[in-house]
C-alpha cells in the first residue's frame, strides 16, 4: 500500500514513518511544511529508502494537497501534521488555528475529491486516520475514571481546542460526505528525536548542562505516558484496521506527576554519568503555573488495545531509559537546536 502521511517528519510521523519503512512492505509519501520543530535527521534510513518519498508542503494549501493526490495515488491517509505545544498555543494562538483547523479541512476536501474518483476494491479500501490528544478531553480530578472513546469533548487551551475542532471535522466529513474516515486519541508521548520544549527532553537537556529544571506549580500535575514507538505502532494497526466512524484511544496505562517524571530522569541520569555537585534533583525548580492547567489525563486504552490488538510494549522506566541514552548518544543533533532556534527558554507565560 502507497500511505499518505502528513507530518511526518515531525515526533510523532517520523516514528511512524521508521516503523513502516522498517517493519512494513508499504510505501510512504511523507507531506511535511518542514516547520521549526521537523527534522529529516528523524526520518534516519527512511529518508534514502526508495519507498519514502517527501513533500514539502503546506496541508493548508489546498493546490498542493491536491497535486499530492492526483500525483501519489495514496491508498490510505495517515494526518499527524499539527501544531501542538500548549505553551506556544497560549502565545500564539493563531498558528494553531490555521494549521490545525483550516489545514485539516483543506486535507479532508482535497481527500474527498480523491476519494470521489476511486473505485472498486480500492474505493473500498480506501481510509483517513486523522491522529488527536487525549487534551481534547479536558481535565481530570485524582479519582476520576481514565478518558474513554465516549468521553464528553472539554477542550480548555487554544491547542486542545484547535484539535477538538480538526476532531470534529473529520468525523463530520465521514457522517455527511460518507468520507472513510476514523480518529485516534493519544497520551503524552516521549521519545527519541523529541524537540526539546516539551517536558522530558527539555529536563533532560538542562540536566546535562547544570541549569535549572523547571517544574509547574508544585509539580502534581498527572499525565499518561506513551513511548513513541509504540503509539506507532498502534497508529499503524489503526490505519490498516480502523473501521470508518470510529475512535480509538490509545495509551499505555502509565500516569506520573509531572514531579514523579523529573525526578526519575534525574535518578537515570544520575545512574550514568554521575554529577560531582550532587543528585541533579537540587536542580529543580518550581515556577509559576502554565495559564489555565489541566490537572490530570489518563486514558483507558482497552477498547483499542481489543480492537487491534495491540498492547504497548514499554513501561515508563523502559522507554525513558532508552530516551535518556539516545539523547546521550545524540549531543550533535540537540546542541545545534539549542545553539539555534530554541534554547529552553519558557514559553506559555501570556495570560
Amino acid at each position: 500500500m502507497r500511505l499518505l502521511i502528513t507530518g511526518g517528519c515531525g515526533f510523532i510521523g517520523s516514528a511512524v514513518v521508521r516503523h513502516i519503512i522498517r517493519d512494513t512492505d508499504h510505501s510512504v509519501v511523507n507531506v511535511d511544511a518542514m516547520t521549526y520543530a521537523a527534522s529529516e535527521d528523524a526520518l534516519e534510513e527512511a529518508f534514502t529508502s526508495n519507498r519514502h518519498v517527501l513533500v514539502r508542503a503546506d496541508i493548508a494549501d489546498a493546490a498542493a494537497m491536491r497535486e499530492v493526490f492526483a500525483t501519489h495515488q495514496p491508498d490510505a491517509v495517515m494526518h499527524l501534521a499539527a501544531e501542538s505545544h500548549v505553551d506556544r498555543s497560549i502565545d500564539g494562538p493563531g498558528d494553531f488555528m490555521r494549521t490545525n483547523i483550516m489545514g485539516t479541512f483543506t486535507l479532508l476536501e482535497a481527500t474527498r475529491a480523491y476519494y470521489a474518483t476511486l473505485a472498486g476494491e480500492k474505493r473500498e479500501a480506501f481510509r483517513f486516520h486523522h491522529v488527536s490528544t487525549d487534551e481534547v478531553f479536558g481535565a481530570l480530578e485524582e479519582n476520576d475514571p481514565p478518558f474513554n472513546e465516549h468521553t464528553p469533548y472539554d477542550p480548555r487551551s487554544p491547542y486542545s481546542a484547535s484539535k477538538a475542532a480538526s476532531d470534529h471535522l473529520v468525523r463530520s466529513w465521514n457522517h455527511t460526505y460518507g468520507l472513510p474516515t476514523f480518529v485516534s486519541n493519544t497520551t503524552n508521548n516521549y521519545g527519541i528525536w523529541h524537540f526539546p520544549e516539551k517536558l522530558i527532553p527539555l529536563v533532560i537537556l538542562n540536566a546535562l548542562e547544570g541549569k535549572p529544571l523547571p517544574v509547574y506549580g508544585d509539580g502534581s500535575n498527572k499525565r499518561d505516558w506513551l513511548f513513541v514507538e509504540d503509539h506507532a505502532v498502534a497508529l499503524v494497526k489503526v490505519l490498516m484496521q480502523g473501521e470508518p466512524g470510529e475512535t480509538y484511544c490509545i495509551g499505555a496505562r502509565q500516569p506520573r506527576t509531572n514531579l514523579e517524571v523529573v525526578h526519575a530522569i534525574c535518578a537515570e541520569l544520575d545512574r550514568r554519568l554521575p554529577d560531582p555537585e550532587g543528585p541533579r534533583s537540587r536542580l529543580i525548580t518550581f515556577v509559576t503555573d502554565r495559564p489555565g492547567h489541566d490537572f490530570r489525563y489518563e486514558i483507558d486504552p482497552s477498547t483499542a488495545e481489543a480492537a487491534i490488538g495491540w498492547t504497548a510494549a514499554h513501561n515508563f522506566e523502559q522507554g525513558l531509559a532508552k530516551t535518556v541514552d539516545w539523547y546521550l548518544s545524540h549531543r550533535e543533533w540537540w546542541e545545534k537546536i539549542r545553539g539555534g532556534r530554541y534554547q529552553g527558554q519558557r514559553l506559555g507565560t501570556a495570560g
